[in-house]
This record gives C-alpha cells, sequence and structure tokens, in this order.
C-alpha cells in the first residue's frame, strides 16, 4: 500500500488529531513559553480540552478553547466545566477571536490552514503575544524559543527568507541528513510520550523516512541522493509492513539507481 491508504488505515482519533498531550508534556511546553497568570491562553484546535483544563488550573487570567468539532467541543466542556476561568467555543479556527489572547497553542499539518493562521496571528495579536507550536514554527516565522519538538514565536513575529535559513535556525544546521531525521522523529516520540513501547521502532522508522523524503522534496537534505540506509529503511517497510514511501518523493533522485521504484530491501 502506499502512504494515503496506509493513514486510512489508522485510527480515526489519530488521523483528526484527537490524540491529547500528556498533562506533563503541556507542563514542559508551557515552562518554554512562560505561561503566567495574567495570560488569556486560548488553544486552537483544543480537542477535549486538556490544555484549557490545565492553563485554568494553572491560574491563568483566562483559558479559551476553540474546537471545530462540535463532538469534541461537548467533552470540552465538561471537562472544563468546574473551572470559572475556562471556556470553549465551537469555531472554525479561521473565525476565531483571539485579539486578547496573549499566549496561543496551536498545532496543525495543514499548510492551508497554518497560511491562514499565520496571516491572522499578524493582523489580530498584540505585540508580545506568543504562538506555542509542536514540530515546527507556524509558517515561515522564526523561533524566539525551541526545545524540539516545541516552538515559541513572539510577535512581533520574525520571518526566514528561506526554508534553509529557518532550518538553520531551528536545527542549528543547514541541511537534513539520515542520522538528523532519525534523531528528530526520536526526539519528537520521546518527548510527546504517546507511542506505546512496542511500537516506538517502527513510528521511529516510518516518521524518520517521512522527515527526511519531506527535506529531499524541498532540497534540503544533506545528501544528493537517496543515502544506503534510507534505501534500506524505505525496503524494509515496503517487504516487511507493505508500506511504500515513493509516492512522496516529488522530485527524482539524482543518481537514477536510486530512485525509489529501484530500491530493494536491505
Amino acid at each position: 500500500m502506499n502512504i494515503n491508504e496506509f493513514l486510512s488505515t489508522l485510527p480515526q482519533d489519530v488521523l483528526k488529531g484527537e490524540v491529547e498531550i500528556p498533562d506533563r508534556v503541556l507542563k514542559k511546553m508551557f515552562r518554554l513559553a512562560g505561561l503566567r497568570k495574567s495570560d488569556v491562553f486560548c488553544h486552537l484546535g483544543c480537542g477535549r480540552g486538556n490544555a484549557v483544563r490545565l492553563a485554568a488550573k494553572m491560574g491563568v487570567k483566562k483559558a479559551i478553547g476553540v474546537e471545530p468539532d462540535a463532538r469534541l467541543a461537548e467533552e470540552a466542556k465538561r471537562n472544563v466545566s468546574r473551572l470559572k476561568n475556562a471556556g470553549i467555543a465551537v469555531s472554525d479556527l479561521k473565525d476565531a477571536d483571539i485579539s486578547s489572547a496573549t499566549l496561543v497553542l496551536f498545532w496543525s499539518s495543514d499548510p492551508e490552514l497554518v497560511d491562514a493562521l499565520v496571516k491572522k496571528f499578524r493582523r489580530s495579536l498584540k505585540k508580545g503575544a506568543r504562538v506555542l507550536t509542536v514540530w515546527s514554527p507556524p509558517g515561515m516565522m522564526l523561533p524566539d524559543k525551541v526545545d524540539f519538538p516545541f516552538f515559541v514565536c513572539k510577535k512581533p513575529f520574525r520571518y526566514a527568507a528561506s526554508v534553509r535559513q529557518q532550518i538553520q535556525a531551528v536545527y542549528k544546521t543547514k541541511c537534513i541528513d539520515f542520522v538528523a531525521a532519525w534523531r528528530l522523529a526520536e526526539k519528537f516520540i520521546d518527548e510527546l510520550g504517546v507511542v506505546p513501547q512496542e511500537y516506538r521502532r517502527f513510528v521511529n522508522m516510518l516518521q524518520g523516512m517521512v522527515i527526511w523524503i519531506n527535506a529531499w522534496n524541498m532540497g534540503v537534505t544533506c545528501e544528493d541522493g537517496v543515502p544506503p540506509p534510507v534505501q534500506s529503511y524505505l525496503g524494509i517497510l515496503r517487504e516487511f509492513f507493505q508500506i511504500d514511501l515513493s509516492d512522496m518523493f516529488t522530485r527524482e533522485p539524482k543518481d537514477e539507481a536510486m530512485a525509489p521504484d529501484k530500491m530493494g530491501c536491505c
């Protein structure tokens, strides 16, 4: 199966982003963002409201969750119902009122939504407001604080002129090689702590390959062709897990012998 077919077999809560970040991880993220009692916290895409509940219990002035899924929003409302400084709104994220927010938590892999919200942050947030994200800064923003995979960007926002410049600012390197892709995937899994131990190796392999391929497509890999370790892991995923990532390549490797459809296993 190709990657889209594989994703269709995953539980719907994973596909819809309904996997909740554990409280211990949220506390670490809040420390990085400098959460304070005077903050108005807003979680765009709050799911079941765990981050809203925790921020409210930590004493912020106001904790607001915005969730477009009515079913999830009802769960979130029940989750924060006893907290006077917390509330949940059912709304499209692009229509949410964030003008009073001083700390916004947002995490999405949808490029169209990210672009729309980056414009909204620039237009609606006041000077000094912070945006807290997971995995990468939103759009081409340059982060003010980094503890991978968590990022804080502060208004007035700074922007990278290129993907390579953003990678340099985020990862302290000008390019991504196989080892970096593997370690980024490993750290992401370790920090979020939501992958069961028995699946860690597989998820690390899959995500590491996705990271490397995405870097290759953007022209920011350190390698000029597909390196042997990447060939091997792509072969393992195909031969033993029936997952073919070749459709993810949007530009051909310079060495035709390394093209995805010619890669063998191991």
